[in-house]
């Protein structure tokens, strides 16, 4: 081993001492191996449950990051994940990258190219990997294998320390459960994990971790599409209730003439088409968590019942004398102002003070408009899995436009933008090989404007001054397009707007549109 690379040893065993956070840790690491050995790319990346996260990545697009790598689908990672040491693949291995297309050094496939990988273990248990790439043939072969296993011992060092700083962390907290639910139950389903590394994103973290172990009430405030329901299933996940049930209810699709037998269940022959008992949602989720999406549109009536399911924890079914008690944390969420909804008589004033013990406010994605290339990446390879995509990827024009574009429809309206243009993509280039998404394809000028995310929408219908006013005649204004292009079809307006059919209709309805052969208002 040369004196060269003795010393830029020494220095990340030095770094692994200094007081770091774990990016600049990650961050050093990369950069030391870059200069021991000559490379094209290089990757931290988590092992959990058969599935690598990017930790830090130094040579690769940015959208890298987003990704999760499932080890059943990339053979390459599987077998260094199985290796006992490093292991160089030979320059013609005829398994596919998974970094293919993404190294900024090359667009498309990879071609001859040199690629090796060094698991990481501490005391027996794989870590994660190390990954190292280069695009001339034959890099690696004279790098002693004694450097590499120090490397690879130094890089486990690195991820042990930084895996220790964060649960420390935690605990500090009183939220030691994060990084273990985000990495295991949550990463492993659809849509289950909060990615972000924006500033407000941090915030948000913070306070979920500060409420999660407490039996606070929460209400949860955003936009439409934003992740409110990811949220309320983490803090449930991060709190002693977890292996309780979690409740799911909309309270905007309640009739009102059943929602009281809902939440509270109903004897038999209760009324009409009662026939048997039946529990409702509170005693369902007992011991556990209920969460009340869209409990600003719950009706009156319901709110003075739910408001003494919150003061004395007791419910009383339908067609019964008797009351129950339960012990259930109440999460709620909305995309309505309650306090609006207060002053306007529409929601009780008790019932919302009850409700914001702890309030949480899921910032829109173009407030964090960074977020959008991570979460891109996290839909890429999610889509490219339903797909039978072998690799999917951004083109060069695409990054631009999602950074630049407005995001009226949040998270969820990114998410069916890359599904819809994966698709797109996919029919006219096969799926076997590398499928990239040009800004085309994205068709995201046609959907709404790119605009600022600091320029103020103009109102021109009117010169209103008055902020309700004007908030609902741009909402009328939307309303009535969607309504015009979809030909007075709700469903495929509201699906236009990223919203729940009902809502939508009950919205129109409360500003005064309707439809029948034209739309009119």
């Amino acid at each position: 081993m040369s004196e060269q690379n003795n010393r830029l040893l020494l220095e990340v065993a030095l770094d692994l001492a200094n007081s770091l956070n774990n990016e600049d840790r990650f961050d050093r690491l990369l950069t030391s191996v870059r200069k021991a050995i000559r490379c094209d790319a290089v990757v931290l990346m988590g092992l959990h449950q058969d599935v690598l996260t990017p930790l830090a990545a130094q040579g690769l697009s940015a959208d890298t990051m987003g990704r999760r790598f499932a080890l059943a689908e990339h053979p390459r990672l599987q077998q260094l994940c199985l290796s006992s040491g490093p292991h160089r693949f030979p320059s013609d291995c005829p398994l596919p990258d998974p970094y293919d297309g993404l190294l900024l050094a090359r667009s498309g496939d990879l071609p001859v190219h040199s690629c090796m990988g060094l698991p990481l273990y501490s005391d027996n248990q794989l870590l994660g990997l190390l990954t190292i790439d280069s695009l001339e043939p034959d890099a690696f072969t004279q790098i002693a294998d004694k450097t590499l296993e120090l490397m690879a011992a130094l890089s486990a060092a690195t991820l042990k320390t930084a895996f220790a700083m964060t649960q420390l962390t935690m605990s500090a907290r009183h939220a030691q459960q994060l990084v273990q639910e985000l990495t295991q139950e949550a990463l492993l389903r659809d849509g289950g994990e909060l990615i972000g590394q924006s500033s407000a994103m941090q915030a948000l973290r913070s306070d979920i971790q500060l409420v999660a172990g407490s039996d606070y009430t929460v209400l949860i405030q955003g936009e439409t599409g934003v992740g409110k329901e990811l949220v309320a299933r983490t803090l449930h996940q991060l709190s002693g209730r977890n292996s309780a049930p979690l409740v799911y209810l909309n309270c905007a699709s309640l009739p009102e003439s059943l929602a009281e037998a809902e939440l509270f269940g109903h004897a038999k022959g209760a009324f009409t088409g009662a026939d048997r008992e039946r529990p409702g949602k509170f005693l369902l989720s007992d011991g556990g968590t209920i969460f009340l999406d869209e409990i600003g549109e719950l009706p009156l009536s319901m709110q003075s019942k739910l408001l003494r399911v919150l003061q004395s924890g007791e419910i009383q079914p339908v067609g019964k004398d008797e009351v129950q008690r339960v012990d259930v944390r109440i999460i709620a969420a909305t995309n309505r102002d309650l306090q609006h909804e207060v002053q306007q008589g529409r929601f009780r004033a008790d019932l919302y003070h009850r409700l914001t013990v702890y309030p949480l406010t899921v910032p829109p994605l173009r407030q964090r408009q960074d977020d959008a290339l991570l979460l891109a990446g996290y839909f890429l390879e999610q889509t490219a899995r339903k797909l039978g995509i072998r690799q999917l990827k951004l083109a060069a024009d695409a990054a631009p436009v999602l950074l630049q574009y407005h995001w009226p429809g949040n998270v969820r309206e990114l998410e069916h933008v890359i599904s819809r243009a994966a698709l797109k993509a996919a029919g006219q280039t096969g799926r076997s090989g590398i499928v990239s998404i040009g800004s085309a394809l994205l068709e995201l000028s046609a959907t709404a404007p790119v605009v600022n995310q600091h320029t103020p929408q103009v109102i021109t219908e009117q010169n209103v001054t008055d902020l309700k006013a004007a908030t609902e005649l741009f909402q009328r204004q939307l309303i009535l397009q969607a309504l015009q292009h979809s030909q007075g079809n709700w469903s495929l307006a509201a699906r236009q707007l990223g919203q729940d059919r009902a809502n939508l209709a009950r919205l129109a309805k409360r500003l005064g549109i309707s439809v029948s052969k034209t739309v009119q208002y």
